[in-house]
């Protein structure tokens, strides 16, 4: 097993100190939101309930956060322990994608303050799609802080209780695999529940599938994504022959992935819609080459060696993902005449300022805590 070790350097430069000015900026206009409610900052209405920040911040922010589930399922259930160097990062992006997420769910409430009511008994309605998500995510958020306790303890010199904790590690990391598995689709089931209002290309009783491999997909495509920019900005060796094998186990889970959608979109006749002049049809057949690009780029064994290749692949498919996730819940979505919505200035600027604050903090971690394994200057 690899030691991990602090990766030390400056914390404050340049880039760090623009991350934390957007942050601010983010702060400042979620100040006014929650002074003077969701209309003040936001183009949401009565017809369109829902903007960037369900959807990007949550959604697509918690696929994202799907590395540790993903890496979890290779090195734990598959039993493939040559990629647990991969695991603490993973898990850390994890850690970073839920709970920015969870947080971004508060932003969102209109009634913020009655958060509580999630875990009262006499509120409770078993029925509810959204109340599983919100249980799971919750879960899944402590589960993670868990899992990565041991890189607190181990900062702070304390091996005996690391020790005692790893005993334990097995329960939470097995409920780790289990909670992503039920939310992740559970987030896709939601957007049954909006009926004919989503189009067909991404209207379907398969969407929580659909919703649950792609997950699975970007969270091994965020693993040599940050890999490599980590080691271009760290100045720290590739990891390009283990990221290479990963990059292999994600082409098995996206081909399953484009194989479900292909015969989806086939048996219920949807392909029509793909082909009408609209904003729709031209979204799904961006979103369907940003999936089948890296299948293109990863099928000879050659390439899927190439860091360049395997960064772009990355890349790519958490650009596929997102689109997929903005295309069901906001280009597909048509709440009828009257009602249209694209995201104001305060919006966009408070998802760049959470998107900012994880990077922050993930250059925080790496620095300070033992995340990465060891590894010789580059």
């Amino acid at each position: 097993m690899s030691e991990h070790v602090p990766v030390g350097g400056r914390l404050i430069t340049k880039p760090f100190t623009i991350l934390i000015l957007l942050a601010m900026l983010a702060f400042a206009i979620l100040v006014a939101r929650f002074l003077f409610g969701l209309g003040s900052v936001t183009a949401m209405s009565d017809g369109y309930p829902w903007g960037i920040w369900i959807v990007i911040d949550v959604m697509i922010g918690t696929a994202f956060g799907c590395a540790g589930y993903s890496v979890a399922l290779l090195v734990y259930v598959m039993n493939k322990g040559e990629y647990h160097p991969l695991v603490r990062p993973a898990v850390m992006a994890g850690l970073f994608g839920y709970t920015l997420g969870g947080i971004a769910v508060m932003i969102d409430l209109g009634r913020y303050w009655q958060f509580w009511t999630l875990l009262w008994p006499g509120y409770v309605n078993l029925n509810s799609v959204m109340l599983e998500v919100a249980w799971c995510v919750m879960a899944y958020i402590v589960v993670l802080w868990i899992e990565f306790t041991p890189a607190f303890l181990e900062r702070l010199g304390m091996k005996n209780l690391k020790q005692k904790l790893s005993k334990l590690l097995f329960l939470f990391i097995a409920v780790g695999v289990l909670l992503p598995t039920m939310h992740q689709s559970s987030l896709g089931t939601l957007a049954t529940a909006v009926g004919f209002k989503i189009s067909p290309l991404w209207q379907t009783q398969m969407v929580p599938l659909l919703f649950l491999l792609s997950a699975v997909v970007m969270g091994y495509a965020i693993v040599p994504f940050e890999s490599i920019l980590s080691a271009l900005g760290l100045k720290r060796p590739f990891e390009t022959k283990l990221l290479g094998k990963l990059s292999a186990a994600m082409l098995v889970v996206l081909i399953a992935y484009l194989v479900v959608r292909v015969i989806d979109l086939t048996w219920r006749g949807a392909w029509g819609y793909a082909f009408e002049l609209n904003t729709q049809a031209i979204m799904f057949w961006v979103e369907m080459a940003l999936f089948v690009a890296p299948v293109l780029m990863l099928m000879s064994p050659k390439n899927i060696y190439n860091p360049r290749l395997q960064f772009l692949s990355g890349f790519s498919l958490l650009l596929a993902g997102s689109v997929y996730r903005i295309n069901t819940y906001i280009i597909g979505y048509d709440a009828g005449p009257g009602w249209s919505y694209f995201p104001s200035a305060g919006e966009i600027m408070v998802t760049v300022g959470v998107f900012s604050f994880e990077v922050i903090l993930y250059l925080f971690f790496v620095k300070k805590l033992p995340v990465l394994h060891r590894a010789e200057a580059h």
